[in-house]
């Protein structure tokens, strides 16, 4: 769940409100908009005599924090259902078929220092002046891919992103930090290492870790992975862009977006797939999120035509 702590929501986040064509709350647009109409639609593709090929809801959990709940799903789907011809991914796209996304990798850094009195640094080891060095690599490298930017992506920015999203170190400013935890993401397009790419930052940590434990052994560097989501390539001639585009109509050039979702995990496992759902992914995670109800409306004639071209 995307939390709403601090926003200034005017009206309940967690109580659907419409006001003026829009519709209100926590997760409209991303995306229970797109599970409601899938729920919505069952009955219709529960209709026994009705389909001549079956259509699989498969829900999902922890997706925004690193697509954690797809792959055993996605296991089970190769592994029990008859071969899907398409997966269509209910993010957020204003209803239009979407065909790539960046992959993203994340890390929960750990550095343990030694408490001493501030003004007695040789009696220590700041956690936080040692995370600051490891920040700086990321720093640098977050520079050299913007540098390093392909005029031709399809994506924007037109290079891999490298931020640090969480920094949290020390106790009190006269404390030398005894430690220091920053979380940072790197979102890659298709065809990018991204060991590869943190290479530089890993041989740092290393080297940093060994010098920090020759004077303090508790001290040093510990990283552990918090997601590997892979990128989603364009798939040329894809049966799922063929089938959702005259699903959704045929919507304009293909589209590719710079947000993770699941359905590179797909695609990693063999199935056709594209990303198509109500709402726009800039009114995601915002206070006031919402969605148009006439997205909602397009959603549902998308389903419904979903549930005709399946049927005798």
């Amino acid at each position: 769940m995307v939390p709403v702590d601090g926003q200034p929501w005017t009206s309940d986040p967690w109580t659907l409100t419409e006001r003026d064509g829009r519709l209100y709350g926590r997760g409209t647009c991303d995306m229970k908009g797109f599970l409601a109409l899938a729920l919505a639609a069952a009955p219709v593709f529960a209709e026994a005599d009705r389909l001549q090929r079956p259509i699989h809801l498969a829900l999902s959990y922890d997706e925004e924090v690193g697509c954690l709940g797809a792959p055993a799903m996605i296991e089970q789907i190769a592994a029990t259902l008859p071969r899907p011809a398409a997966v269509i991914v209910g993010e957020p796209t204003n209803m239009e078929v979407v065909h790539g996304h960046k992959g993203i990798t994340s890390y929960y850094v750990t550095v343990t220092g030694h408490e001493a009195h501030s003004s007695l640094t040789h009696l220590g080891l700041s956690a936080n002046m040692a995370a600051i060095e490891l920040m700086g690599t990321l720093a640098d490298l977050a520079a050299k891919l913007e540098r390093e930017a392909d005029p031709a992506s399809p994506f924007l920015p037109r290079h891999a992103t490298l931020t640090i999203g969480q920094i949290n170190g020390g106790t009190a400013v006269n404390i030398l930090a005894r430690e220091c935890i920053f979380v940072f993401d790197l979102r890659s397009p298709p065809g990018t290492d991204p060991e590869a790419v943190l290479a530089p930052f890993f041989a740092h940590a290393r080297a940093l870790d060994a010098a920090m434990k020759t004077r303090f052994p508790e001290a040093g560097v510990e990283i552990v992975r918090r997601s590997l989501t892979p990128a989603f390539a364009p798939e040329p001639d894809g049966e799922a862009e063929r089938i959702a585009r005259s699903l959704a109509g045929n919507n304009g050039p293909p589209r590719v977006v710079p947000y993770a979702a699941e359905a590179g995990q797909f695609q990693q496992a063999g199935f056709s797939t594209v990303i198509c759902g109500p709402g726009s992914i800039e009114q995601a995670h915002q206070p006031d999120e919402y969605v148009e109800r006439r997205q909602i409306e397009r959603g549902a004639a998308f389903m419904l035509r979903l549930a005709e071209m399946l049927s005798a």
